[in-house]
């Protein structure tokens, strides 16, 4: 399962993409948008800057932004550095785990393929497939904002 700490890091880092005007945005105004604790978003965001997702900066117009495009950032790398390795059972999530059945478990092919599907799944979407398309009433035509 995803945590909320996954979750609202994904919001975050889809709020700064979708605010994005040169300068830092600051935490308070994330939080206001995405109506989450800005005591909670404090704790996502340490660890976002620690694992080089985001840059922060403190004192009168500081805040945080993208360290890249929205487009060179994955799902699954948000989710891997927020919850840890996205793998489905002990045996596949430490590969020092000792499992006496390891050989002969015939549900372990099982496991492997689902969790090969969810790494596919969150690392195939990028940040930039979720920001909000705005059609333009005038043309008609689709765009992200």
């Amino acid at each position: 399962m995803i945590s909320t700490k996954g979750r609202y890091a994904i919001r975050v880092m889809l709020d700064l993409a979708e605010n994005d005007n040169g300068n830092y945005i600051p935490l308070k105004d994330i939080a206001e948008r995405q109506e989450i604790s800005k005591k909670y978003l404090e704790i996502i965001v340490k660890d976002m800057v620690a694992g080089g997702l985001v840059v922060g900066a403190s004192g009168k117009g500081g805040g945080y932004r993208l360290c890249k495009k929205p487009e060179k950032y994955t799902i699954g790398e948000i989710l891997e550095l927020m919850e840890g390795p996205l793998v489905s059972v002990a045996c596949l999530a430490n590969k020092d785990f000792k499992c006496t059945r390891k050989k002969s478990c015939q549900t372990l092919p099982l496991w492997v393929e689902y969790d090969k599907m969810v790494h596919d799944f969150f690392f195939k979407k990028h940040l930039s497939d979720l920001m909000e398309t705005k059609t333009t009433k005038s043309t008609g035509k689709t765009s992200k904002k």
